[in-house]
């Protein structure tokens, strides 16, 4: 397990960041903290664990996302992922989807700071990883930002230390997932000052940032930044965090040195059965703003779900672009 710096992360988005991806944006970035997909308490106990759990060493440091408001079954979990390479456990106080308010976690938590404090301190008692958790700034009417100061004082007297915190409030009835990631306001000033009013925690912002320089900006204040969206759809983004956040002495990788290493990467996960296009999906942002980036999407996208694709159809797809640093 190697030491985590929470200084760049990239959130864990559904359907989005598996092992794949996430194999993918560690050839770009060397110490970027990298997230599961939420994976509920349910999959794990009741579901096949290792399918869930299952990752290359490669992709450390990786943080797993936890979604589940039972104490005991996130304890179970926890033991669960302890026999894994993960560096971080964090629990999910912060999205909106019904799917997991039927479940009663995810942003629903937030209403409730007394059982999610019993579900950290269960965390806490039950693991040796460090424990986190990911919030908004307020859900539905309860929106005040003494609420925000009562949650957060609530479950750090359990022994949390580190709060990734959405910059927006949730609204659990009459908005979608997507309309919860854009409508309700930013608002980034009610983060920095959760920062001067809790000095010991370590804060970590998400929410709109879709830039290096955005994220240098947050780091004069904060502790961290968790991007997410932008890193997906830009994962060129990824590429000056080692040097830019992190302050590492090394050269930029190039696009077409990225593409190479996970050619390597699709190679040999094809011949264990895994199929095309559940590992190029990720990387169809990798040459945007590069001539040819067009072509490039689009033939990997019409191409890659054939029953049949193998990896020459990545290859066709890459000779389409021109070079790129």
């Amino acid at each position: 397990m190697r030491v985590m710096s929470r200084k760049f992360c990239v959130a864990p988005m559904m359907n989005w960041t598996d092992r794949h991806c996430r194999s993918f944006m560690r050839l770009i970035s060397d110490t970027a903290i990298l997230y599961t997909e939420m994976i509920t308490s349910g999959a794990l106990l009741y579901g096949d664990a290792d399918y869930h759990l299952q990752m290359d060493e490669d992709e450390s440091p990786v943080a797993l996302q936890l979604g589940g408001s039972d104490p005991k079954e996130l304890a179970k979990c926890s033991n669960l992922v302890d026999k894994y390479d993960y560096s971080e456990i964090n629990l999910n106080c912060g999205c909106p989807s019904d799917r997991v308010q039927n479940g009663m976690f995810g942003a629903v938590m937030m209403k409730n700071a007394k059982l999610t404090a019993e579900c950290v301190s269960s965390l806490l008692n039950s693991s040796q990883l460090p424990i986190t958790v990911k919030h908004r700034i307020g859900v539905d009417d309860f929106d005040s930002y003494e609420f925000l100061c009562d949650f957060i004082g609530t479950v750090s007297d359990v022994g949390c230390k580190t709060f990734i915190i959405h910059a927006r409030k949730a609204w659990l009835q009459g908005l979608s997932p997507k309309q919860n990631r854009e409508i309700p306001k930013l608002n980034y000033n009610r983060v920095y000052q959760l920062k001067n009013d809790f000095p010991d925690l370590e804060i970590v912002i998400n929410g709109g940032i879709s830039s290096i320089e955005d994220s240098i900006n947050h780091l004069k204040v904060l502790d961290g930044v968790m991007v997410g969206r932008e890193a997906y759809t830009n994962p060129y983004l990824l590429a000056e965090v080692d040097q830019r956040i992190y302050g590492q002495d090394k050269p930029i990788i190039k696009r077409e040195e990225i593409a190479e290493k996970f050619c390597e990467y699709i190679d040999n996960e094809m011949r264990k059965g895994t199929k095309l296009h559940s590992m190029t999906r990720h990387m169809l942002g990798l040459f945007r703003g590069v001539k040819g980036a067009k072509q490039f999407r689009r033939y990997l996208s019409e191409n890659a779900y054939s029953e049949n694709a193998s990896i020459d159809v990545l290859y066709k797809a890459l000779s389409k672009t021109e070079g790129a640093a």
